[in-house]
């Protein structure tokens, strides 16, 4: 008689696979593609207004300040976007970043953090900076960006050159980040600033509510604690975001104002 002698703890087929394994081209990834081509639709639709930016700024898709009942503002703006550079850059971005992302995690999961990212952009910038409008994706570019991180954390061991994709999200991340804050500060700016803040609370999401949603390949013990910390990080967020809202009628001074004395008109 043959005995066949079992690990204790043999591997499993989930630590088995690779990342590069996990990719699928079904179903498509509908949602970044689907997205990108209304983001371009709009633009080209206010492009053609005579009026230009001022039509934007009339739009029922901004995000104002005083317009903050309008609860669908805190999403729409970011189907609008102030130039075909901005457009550009977003669209460029997201498709590069997000479609692998939903490749690999599903539409429905990365729908919910470029989401996520979009409202943390909105609220951020109404409690920090609340008399700056919002147009542009990029509070839901950097939440991909930061879900990207957050992927390579929870799937560092499974991934093949995973140090590059580091360098990657930081360099785009760094440069974009950069000309943002370059541009908010600078003295020669025209028109609406850029709410920079809309970039870091995005990518704040992305990151925290990444390590929550995102497949796990390969899960260690200690990822248990990881992924409640990002939870309770990202809900705590959330709820004083949406709290401060409500208990601050506009007009109203926001925390960076009341702190640095900086008004953005």
């Amino acid at each position: 008689m043959v005995s066949i002698d079992v690990e204790a703890n043999p591997v499993t087929e989930e630590k088995a696979k690779h990342y590069s394994d996990q990719y699928k081209c079904w179903p498509l990834p509908l949602f970044i593609i689907t997205t990108t081509f209304l983001q371009v639709v709009i633009y080209f639709f206010y492009s053609m207004d005579i009026v230009g930016l001022d039509s934007m700024i009339i739009s029922p898709l901004i995000y104002q300040p005083e317009n903050r009942l309008d609860l669908w503002r805190f999403i729409s703006y970011a189907s609008l976007h102030a130039g075909w550079i901005h457009l550009a850059f977003n669209t460029l971005v997201q498709v590069l970043v997000g479609i692998p992302l939903e490749m690999v995690h599903g539409s429905i999961r990365i729908g919910c953090l470029y989401l996520a990212g979009v409202v943390a952009g909105s609220l951020g910038t109404s409690v920090f900076n609340s008399d700056v409008y919002l147009v542009g994706a990029s509070g839901g570019v950097y939440a991909l960006l930061a879900a990207h991180l957050a992927n390579v954390l929870i799937n560092y061991n499974t991934m093949q050159f995973a140090c590059v994709r580091l360098f990657g999200i930081a360099f785009v991340a760094t440069t974009d980040m950069s000309f943002a804050v370059y541009e908010y500060f600078s003295s020669e700016m025209i028109g609406l600033p850029v709410s920079y803040i809309a970039h870091l609370t995005g990518a704040l999401a992305g990151l925290t509510l990444g390590l929550v949603i995102l497949k796990y390949f390969g899960k260690q013990p200690h990822e248990e604690l990881v992924w409640w910390i990002a939870l309770g990080g990202f809900t705590s967020c959330l709820v004083f975001a949406i709290i401060y809202n409500l208990l601050h009628p506009y007009p109203y001074v926001g925390i960076w104002q009341q702190t640095h004395i900086v008004r953005t008109y």
